[in-house]
C-alpha cells in the first residue's frame, strides 16, 4: 500500500520547478478498469503541444478484479514507463487517493509544473491539456484551469460553478420559478455555454492545477472521502489570492456518474450516502464555520420543505433526494447542533 509520505513537518515536500513545463495526470480508480484504460488511451493518443506528460492511476482498492486489469493491460500495452499504476489496498477515497500521487511527486527532485485531475469516466476530446496549460502558463494569476465537459450523447454539461451559499442551498431545493429568478447570482451551477473566464471553481473531473500550489495547500482535504473536496480545494486556492479559469475550448467527455452512480441530471434523486452528507457538512464548517453551516443547512431543509407541496401542485418529482429530511438530519443538523464529530 501507498502511505502518504509527508515531510517532518507534515507538508508535502516541495523541491524546485523546472523551467520545462511538464504535467503529471492523476486518475483515481474505483470499479471502472475499463473506463479508465479508456482515460489512459486519449491522454496517450494526443500531443500535448510536445509537453512531457505522465499518467499516474491509483486503484482504491477495487471490488473484483480491476487491479488485476489495470496491472495485466499495463504489462501487455505500450504504456510503458509513461503509466504508473498506485495499488491500494484500502478505499482512500478521491482526495486521498489523489494525495498518494502528490506526494510522491512531491519527494522527486523533477517535479512536474502543473498536474491535471482527470475522472476515470473521462477522456480528453481534443487537445485540451494543451489547451489548459498553455494558459496557465500565459496567466501567472491563475492557479487552477478547467475544461469543458461534454456527455457522451454529445450535449454541453455544466463545468463552472459559483461556491456553494445559504441562499443557493434554499433555492436550488426549492426549485420554483420565482424563487430560482430572485437568488439566481446564488445558484451554484452556471450555464453550459459559460463564456471563458475566471469563475469560483470548476468541476473535479479535468482540471489542471500548479503542482507548486498544490504543494503549498498540502493537497487535498484529508478529511474529506468523497464529494465537495475539490471544491474546498479551489476555496482555499482562492483564499490565497489565484484565480481559477473556465477554458471552454478544452473540452473532455465525461461519461457522467459511471463512477459514483450519482448523475446531475437524474430526474428521480436516488438516496445519497452517508458520505455525501459528510462532505456537504465538512465544507461549510471549514469554509463558513459552525453557524454558517447551521444556516445553511436550515435554508437547505426550508426549501426543501416548500418544494414538497410545490412538487405535488405541479405533479413533478421532489428535487431532493430520497429520504433526505431524516438522513440530513441525523448527518448533518444534528451533529452540528450537538457539536458531535466536528472536525
Amino acid at each position: 500500500m501507498s502511505t502518504l509520505p509527508l515531510n517532518s513537518s507534515g507538508q508535502i515536500p516541495c523541491t524546485s520547478e523546472r523551467t520545462d513545463s511538464r504535467i503529471a495526470v492523476v486518475i483515481v480508480n474505483y470499479g471502472s478498469a475499463d473506463l479508465t484504460t479508456a482515460a489512459i488511451e486519449s491522454i496517450l493518443m494526443r500531443q500535448h503541444g510536445g509537453r512531457q506528460v505522465e499518467v499516474h492511476v491509483v486503484d482504491n482498492a477495487s471490488p473484483g478484479d480491476d487491479a488485476a486489469v489495470l496491472e495485466a493491460r499495463h504489462a501487455k500495452s505500450a504504456w510503458g514507463d509513461r503509466v504508473t499504476l498506485w495499488l491500494e489496498d484500502s478505499n482512500l477515497g478521491f482526495g486521498r487517493g489523489n494525495n498518494v500521487v502528490l506526494n510522491a511527486l512531491g519527494d522527486r527532485n523533477d517535479p512536474p509544473d502543473y498536474v491535471f485531475f482527470l475522472n476515470p469516466d473521462a477522456e480528453l476530446e481534443n487537445e485540451a491539456l494543451a489547451i489548459l496549460a498553455d494558459r496557465l502558463d500565459a496567466s501567472p494569476e491563475a492557479a487552477v484551469a478547467g475544461a469543458a465537459v461534454i456527455l457522451t450523447t454529445g450535449q454541453p454539461a455544466t463545468a463552472a460553478f459559483r461556491f456553494p451559499s445559504a441562499r443557493g442551498e434554499f433555492a436550488q431545493a426549492t426549485n420554483f420559478g420565482p424563487v430560482t429568478r430572485l437568488f439566481e447570482d446564488d445558484l451554484v451551477a452556471l450555464l453550459p455555454d459559460h463564456p471563458d473566464g475566471q469563475v469560483d471553481w470548476v468541476v473535479g473531473a479535468a482540471m489542471l492545477i500548479r503542482f507548486r500550489v498544490l504543494c503549498d495547500l498540502n493537497g487535498f482535504d484529508p478529511d474529506f472521502f468523497l464529494y465537495y473536496e475539490e471544491v474546498e480545494l479551489m476555496w482555499r486556492i482562492r483564499q490565497q489570492g489565484y484565480e481559477v479559469l473556465y477554458v471552454p475550448s478544452a473540452i473532455v467527455r465525461h461519461a457522467e456518474g459511471m463512477s459514483t452512480k450519482i448523475k446531475s441530471s437524474q430526474p428521480v434523486r436516488e438516496r445519497r450516502p452517508a458520505y455525501w452528507y459528510d462532505s456537504w457538512r465538512l465544507y461549510y464548517l471549514k469554509t463558513s464555520g459552525r453557524g454558517g453551516a447551521i444556516w445553511a443547512g436550515l435554508c437547505w431543509m426550508a426549501g426543501a420543505a416548500l418544494n414538497v407541496p410545490l412538487a405535488a401542485l405541479r405533479r413533478q418529482p421532489r428535487e431532493v433526494p430520497r429520504r433526505f429530511f431524516r438522513d440530513f438530519s441525523n448527518l448533518v443538523m444534528k451533529p452540528l447542533l450537538l457539536r458531535r464529530g466536528l472536525r
